[in-house]
């Protein structure tokens, strides 16, 4: 239970952070930063218990690295997308109540791509720095986690919206900063693209332990 809580704690205040530099905030440019930030802390405060995925398509491409137990999956994903549904009301109905909130208006195209190529080299960082042996221990996985994020939001958040993750796309929907009816755009992308970096990343690593690690343990070693 502790590992889904964190899960939860971790994505509520991602997607916190998302609603509130983007909606009201007079400060556009300082919310990949703030967003990136957020999730590099959160990461190296969950990390220990969960992993710090806060995000399904980095759990489905740990399912697939062997890194997590696939009774684990599902109450994950819950967890994320509870912590990110729960994060919209708060924003929607108290912190940024009665904004006025346009929705981006994204071309499917270029919209798919660019989730795609940036959930891609999130989740891509995300098994090198946090999974592999490696890079056991190392004291950047936060870092690199947060920084893709925050790179990814300043090149195409114009785009795309910039969620790399279907829990932040099913918040920023609560958040009418994106419509519902894009919604598969997010899920396709994000879901494919974690996938396709998981087999890149079987592919190009040498031969590693699969084994699961245990219910009560984190899927990687974390810094001492």
């Amino acid at each position: 239970m502790n590992k889904y809580i964190s899960e939860f704690i971790g994505t509520f205040i991602l997607v916190l952070t998302i609603g509130c530099t983007v909606i009201g905030a007079g400060a556009t440019v300082i919310a990949p930063l703030a967003i990136g930030a957020a999730l590099m802390v959160m990461v190296y405060a969950g990390g220990h218990i969960s992993g710090a995925h806060y995000n399904p398509a980095v759990t489905l491409a740990v399912l697939i690295r062997g890194k997590v137990l696939v009774t684990d999956v599902i109450p994950y994903m819950i967890a994320q997308v509870a912590g990110a549904a729960v994060a919209a009301l708060v924003v929607s109905k108290c912190l940024r109540a009665g904004v006025v909130v346009t929705p981006i208006a994204p071309v499917v195209g270029p919209a798919l791509l660019v989730e795609f190529l940036f959930t891609f080299a999130l989740v891509y960082v995300v098994l090198n720095a946090a999974t592999a042996e490696g890079t056991s221990g190392n004291s950047f996985y936060g870092l690199a986690i947060g920084m893709t994020v925050m790179t990814g939001a300043f090149a195409v958040g114009d785009i795309s919206g910039g969620a790399f993750n279907p829990a932040v796309a099913i918040g920023i929907s609560m958040l009418k900063i994106s419509s519902w009816s894009n919604i598969w755009i997010y899920l396709v992308a994000n879901f494919g693209a974690a996938i396709f970096a998981a087999i890149v990343f079987n592919l190009i690593n040498p031969p590693a332990q699969t084994t699961p690690i245990a219910t009560d343990e984190p899927p990687y070693e974390t810094p001492r």
